[in-house]
């Protein structure tokens, strides 16, 4: 069997489940693009890749992956995916998704391109289920890595074929999708992505600075940490500078040389909150 996740992180941890699990073993294979955020318009033509590729560079300038772009191609990922399956005919593929819009979205991505491969395609979806952590305490997880590999002997029984109308409704939810290509997507339930504004998520990042000079990296490790829907650091980043140049949030230092070489805090008077308490009024 293959594998497919959606974080860098479930790469290891598949090699422990399958430590504990043998009839789970296989090679594991990692979609490394966040199709939960920005553009999503053309990405089935060459010149909307490239546009994505671009927007995701404005946004790793200065950050401490600057040299990661161009380092991988999602497509030709899945080209050496449907290699294998062609090869071996009795090959199946095991896709695993967490409760989240990013690997929602990566599935979304994914599934037009395995449509002749309807019956081979498995899917475990881990939407609303109960799990129990290492204290011996239910939780929901959200992401797969929050699950200890030993409940993944429980999480596999979930492993359902991709039916063939969901190889004809799914490959048309990514279309909408691709189509109002917002920059920003949530997941509401089930399956559900709603799009939202650039800004959404502006006001973790407000919440989580202060009238005190802090380092940009620490208003960034918080927001990550407390927030209830997450994204990744280079969106949070690139958030914050876009609230600088706002003037929503004052910097002291120099952003072009890195993410720990600047600090940032409210702006005097707390401006911001200022005017939500004026709109709130005015309501």
């Amino acid at each position: 069997m293959i594998h497919i996740v959606f974080n860098e992180s479930e790469v290891a941890l598949m090699k422990k489940v399958m430590q504990l699990d043998g009839s789970l073993t296989g090679e594991t294979i990692l979609i490394r693009d966040d199709f939960a955020v920005g553009p999503l318009e053309g990405l089935d033509t060459e010149e909307g890749w490239q546009a994505r590729i671009e927007w995701w560079k404005g946004l790793i300038s200065g950050s401490p992956y600057m040299g990661n772009i161009g380092t991988f191609d999602d497509r030709e990922t899945v080209k050496e995916l449907k290699a294998k399956l062609d090869a071996d005919t009795k090959e199946e593929v095991w896709i695993w998704m967490g409760q989240n819009q990013h690997d929602v979205m990566g599935y979304y991505w994914l599934i037009p391109q395995l449509r002749n491969y309807q019956g081979r395609v498995m899917v475990l979806y881990l939407n609303n289920l109960p799990f129990i952590n290492e204290k011996g305490q239910i939780f929901y997880p959200s992401w797969l890595e929050e699950i200890p590999p030993k409940e993944f002997q429980k999480a596999k029984k979930l492993a359902r074929p991709v039916t063939l109308s969901e190889f004809e409704i799914d490959p048309d939810e990514w279309r909408k999708i691709a189509e109002e290509n917002a920059i920003v997507r949530v997941l509401e339930g089930g399956k559900k992505i709603a799009g939202m504004v650039a800004s959404f998520y502006d006001g973790e990042i407000l919440k989580n600075s202060t009238s005190e000079w802090q380092k940009a990296t620490r208003v960034l490790t918080n927001t990550l940490h407390r927030m209830k829907i997450k994204t990744g650091d280079v969106f949070i980043m690139w958030r914050m500078k876009r609230l600088i140049s706002e003037g929503k949030i004052m910097v002291m230092g120099d952003m072009e040389k890195g993410w720990k070489e600047f600090d940032v805090k409210k702006p005097e008077g707390k401006q911001g909150e200022i005017s939500v308490e004026k709109e709130e009024a005015a309501e």
